[in-house]
């Protein structure tokens, strides 16, 4: 049964832009969207991009360009605006500054001079000691006018929240209840000083002045959720329900990696897939709305979509299952979609240019739009219609047969395709012409050879529709260089 969902819905997908936007976070922010759409809720884009060393503008704008190109759009976010905002962390530091000096006036949390070697040595005293490493808290206990002095000094410090402890248990929609012990948690690192907080206190501020009401996001953050909680009870703040989804592995069950393929979002689209396509593999890698079907829309996905659903175990992500999405969608194509959409790859290799025939192109990408997994794959299928092809001379003997008996046969498809007429060198002509070979040498002998010496090729479309594109001339020329190898050789 599905769950009551509280309104109002206000979620969103809080990338670091320090670096490119990967297949984990975009199946994040699908799933926020499709929660979103089904609730008839909100859906925000959030920068979190405090980490100043590391955040560079041209991820963030692979980031904004590759969550458009998969089809999400949002409703506030850094390029829309919207009255949460600014949408950008780094735009946010006076809102931190406030509240990180709240729990710092109220001895909620405190400056730690500790230097790494401080903490080096505390953390290998406790694993000696067979007692979990944790901050051992004893720059809590410094008198305020101890503090002041060495801050007045110049002494290093960062900012560590006063962990209390209790027994610490929330909801997670997907996975059920989650108890921690804050014990052993220990007084964590909020900000680096008043002017640059971390990641769990900058998330914890924006989700409560944001008014998220469902944080949705990879089960690696489950650690992170009770140091959030934390920070929002001792702020006042309310704690938004939380929902984890399971990771992403490559199918050796291994985190996912480019060994896999391609883990840029706009490497997939450079590559050909489509985003109909990538977005439905995505929405189905963890969940499913339990039917026979595997084709969705994100319409129709959003309208079935339920986080109660959603799978505890990982999800595998298998590139060939992706191929076949990318196969059913190129196929949903009509010719002229699907020739805009393959032109660039020609282009880009220099097999089509301003002069070229167009109408032949779209024939090429028309009869070779079933065999393609995703649209770059129309370069190494089709380029034998742009230039003669290469293959060694043994490809041209049909298995059944021998070289002297293909040498006739190609030399007599030879004979009856030269009769045609060029103004006429239709499918059907070019069959019958060629029919009246196999005749005299059988199906095999016959279109085998005349498949290898025009496309190069012992696996491509059909002989005789490749002939018509390439037309008369090409096709007699080609043929005759078949049958000079074979009498040569």
């Amino acid at each position: 049964m599905e769950a009551v969902i509280p309104k109002p819905v206000r979620v969103r997908i809080a990338p670091s832009p320090t670096g490119f936007l990967h297949v984990g976070t975009a199946r994040t922010a699908l799933f926020n969207f499709l929660f979103a759409r089904k609730n008839g809720g909100v859906f925000i884009v959030r920068i979190e991009d405090t980490d100043t060393g590391r955040s560079e503008k041209r991820f963030e704008d692979n980031i904004i360009e590759g969550l458009t190109w998969l089809g999400l759009t949002w409703d506030e976010g850094p390029d829309t605006g919207g009255s949460y905002g600014p949408y950008r962390q780094s735009e946010r530091k006076d809102l931190y500054r406030t509240h990180l000096e709240s729990l710092l006036e109220r001895n909620l949390a405190y400056h730690c001079f500790c230097t790494k070697e401080d903490l080096e040595a505390q953390k290998n005293y406790m694993i000696a000691s067979g007692i979990p490493p944790k901050y051992s808290g004893q720059c809590g206990a410094l008198e305020k006018d101890d503090v002041a002095r060495r801050i007045t000094g110049g002494v290093p410090s960062v900012i560590r929240f006063k962990t209390p402890t209790r027994k610490l248990s929330f909801i997670d929609v997907i996975k059920g209840k989650i108890e921690v012990d804050t014990e052993l948690i220990g007084d964590f690192t909020i900000a680096k000083s008043v002017e640059e907080p971390l990641y769990n206190f900058t998330a914890a501020v924006d989700d409560e002045l944001m008014e998220i009401s469902h944080v949705i996001r990879g089960e690696d953050h489950i650690s992170n959720t009770p140091k959030q909680i934390l920070i929002q009870e001792a702020l006042g703040f309310h704690a938004p329900s939380y929902a984890h989804l399971p990771l992403i592995l490559g199918p050796d069950k291994s985190k996912l990696s480019k060994r896999h393929g391609a883990t840029s979002i706009l490497e997939y689209r450079d590559e050909g897939y489509l985003p109909e396509a990538l977005a439905n593999f995505l929405a189905l890698l963890g969940w499913h709305p339990g039917d026979e079907r595997e084709f969705y829309s994100l319409e129709e996905i959003s309208a079935q979509f339920d986080l109660s659903t959603i799978n505890k175990s990982n999800a595998v992500f298998n590139i060939q299952k992706l191929d076949w999405f990318n196969a059913h969608y190129i196929r949903q194509k009509s010719d002229d979609d699907l020739c805009v959409l393959c032109l660039p790859y020609l282009t880009k290799v220099g097999l089509v240019d301003a002069s070229t025939d167009t109408e032949k192109v779209k024939k090429i990408i028309a009869l070779e739009k079933d065999r393609l997994k995703k649209l770059s794959d129309i370069v190494p299928l089709s380029e034998f219609f742009f230039s003669l092809p290469e293959y060694e001379t043994e490809m041209l003997v049909w298995k059944k047969s021998d070289a002297a008996t293909v040498a006739k046969s190609l030399a007599a498809s030879y004979e009856a395709l030269a009769a045609l007429n060029a103004a006429s060198f239709t499918k059907e002509a070019i069959k019958s012409a060629l029919d009246t070979v196999v005749t005299e040498f059988g199906t095999g002998a016959t279109y085998w050879p005349v498949r290898v010496a025009l496309s190069g090729k012992d696996a491509s479309p059909g002989p005789v529709e490749i002939a018509e594109i390439l037309g008369k001339e090409e096709v007699i020329k080609r043929i005759h260089a078949g049958v000079t190898r074979l009498n040569i050789e």
